[in-house]
């Protein structure tokens, strides 16, 4: 009996990370409305990590497949792109909605550029710029929910520790922001010398 190829492996474990990460992230959708952030932080959080894993078990274990090479980047998009537009939609979260359709076009963009990169056999697998500024939009995020929760009820911290929370806030959303824009230039580069080739 012939081994099946592995590239063709439907649900494998990094397949099933990242069913469950989108699982996750609906989860985290449902919590930010309903105003539970410190349960929303904590399964963002879990839904990040196993974003790592995910990436990690497959390159380990050689179970890279044609499913995962679109599944995971995906469930990526709908994690970071839903999480901001649903904290853009509340109240002093220090995510602006502009900083959601930042975020949104230059995943929409860079989906795009990979379909045509890729459909003419180049390679447009991840950089590290876009490896950072997903860092930098999970730090965002993060940051925005504890925010959010210290400030649930109207309760009150020192200054020194608004002053901490202030700054971390807008610092690590606006790196989320050049980020994104560097990363998707940097995409968008790549994909026309690629695609003149």
């Amino acid at each position: 009996m012939a081994t099946p190829n592995p590239e063709n492996v439907v649900f494998n474990v990094p397949n099933q990370l990242t069913a469950a990460r989108l699982a996750l992230s609906i989860a985290v959708f449902v919590l930010i409305p309903l105003q539970f952030y410190l349960p929303a932080l904590i399964v963002f959080a879990i839904a990040a990590g196993t974003d790592w894993v995910d990436g990690w078990w497959a390159r380990k274990y050689k179970q890279v497949t044609k499913l995962g090479r679109v599944f995971d980047p995906f469930v990526d998009k709908i994690l970071i792109c839903g999480t901001f537009i649903f904290l853009a939609a509340e109240k002093d979260s220090g995510i602006y909605a502009w900083m959601a359709v930042v975020v949104m076009g230059r995943e929409m963009l860079v989906t795009v550029l990979r379909t045509m990169v890729e459909q003419g056999g180049g390679d447009f697998s991840a950089k590290m710029a876009g490896k950072l500024k997903m860092v930098f939009q999970c730090l965002a995020v993060g940051a925005s929910l504890v925010v959010l929760m210290y400030g649930q009820g109207g309760s009150k911290v020192s200054a020194a520790e608004n002053g901490w929370l202030y700054w971390t806030l807008h610092l690590s959303a606006w790196l989320a922001v050049i980020s994104t824009v560097y990363s998707g230039l940097e995409y968008v580069f790549l994909a026309a010398k690629t695609l003149r080739k």
